[in-house]
């Protein structure tokens, strides 16, 4: 049996990470914060434990989250690591602009407000091969 993937996507909120997962990776598992409860508590210690009972179990996972620092990336790259997974690293790379347009066209919980895609806009580091992917993939708007 091979090890199991952790695919990390990488960008703005409205960038399509969730169309992407879903249309990419529909035999993997689901990691993001956004399903969880809005007002649940310790959201990355949930998250981390649902990466780590996924790889556990040799499944394959999506974290699905903005995930737009090294830092942000690291905590996840190192679980993967602790189970052998493969890391690879999908960046959504699309402009405010667009991320904007894409978001306006969402409903209810999925519609962030404005200033939090220019706000991650401003935080947002492309990821590098030396954080530990063992691939990445960019994907144009």
């Amino acid at each position: 049996m091979s090890a199991p993937e952790c695919v990390i996507l990488i960008g703005l909120p409205g960038a399509g990470k969730s169309t992407f997962f879903r249309s990419r990776f529909p035999t993997y598992t689901h990691v993001s914060k956004d399903a969880l409860p809005p007002h649940a508590r310790d959201k990355g210690v949930r998250q981390d434990a649902a990466i780590r009972a996924s790889l556990s179990a040799g499944v394959s996972v999506v974290i699905d989250n903005t995930n737009v620092t090294p830092a942000d990336r690291a905590a996840i790259i190192a679980i993967a690591r602790e189970f052998g997974a493969r890391i690879v690293g999908y960046y959504l790379d699309v402009t405010t602009r667009e991320a904007v347009a894409r978001n306006e066209r969402r409903e209810g919980r999925a519609k962030v407000p404005k200033v939090a895609i220019f706000t991650c806009a401003k935080k947002l580091v492309p990821p590098a091969l030396e954080e530990g992917f063992d691939e990445l993939v960019t994907v144009k708007g």
